[in-house]
């Protein structure tokens, strides 16, 4: 059986039907693994929006967009959040799904090796879908795509 947090469904509904992703822990670092995802995200046509203090502080744009220090500060900005793809240790992840869930975000998306049962349980009561533990990269590949 799949784990709940791998429902196809759900992965499906967040790749097709979305079109803006906050990424937590986004830089213009191309050595971390949220950049590379994000250029990946730009070419399947969603909008990213960095989410990282150190690049909010910095200044420059990453990857096109403005950064920003938190998911509230780019959600009063930019407006509605469709995905909160979090790139951050499992023991510090589920914060950004609660914030999610604050902001109102239509779904919340834990990188591969990101995992908290307790937030995804959280999240989806709110009645917010989440996706743990794989990256749109490789659900992409999947199908092909």
């Amino acid at each position: 059986m799949t784990e709940p947090w791998l429902d196809p469904k759900t992965i499906e509904r967040l790749l097709d039907d979305t079109t803006v992703w906050a990424v937590v822990g986004l830089s213009n670092d191309p050595g971390r693994t949220a950049y590379p995802i994000a250029q990946l995200l730009q070419a399947k046509g969603k909008r990213i929006i960095p989410i990282h203090p150190g690049a909010a502080a910095d200044g420059k744009d990453v990857l096109g967009e403005k950064p920003y220090a938190t998911l509230a500060e780019a959600a009063a900005e930019v407006g509605p959040i469709d995905v909160v793809d979090v790139f951050r240790r499992s023991e510090a992840a589920g914060e950004f799904a609660d914030q999610a869930v604050a902001i109102g975000a239509r779904g919340v998306w834990f990188q591969l090796g990101v995992l908290d049962e307790e937030a995804f349980q959280r999240t989806t009561d709110a009645g917010v879908p989440m996706v743990m533990d794989t990256c749109p990269a490789i659900e992409w590949g999947k199908r092909g795509a």
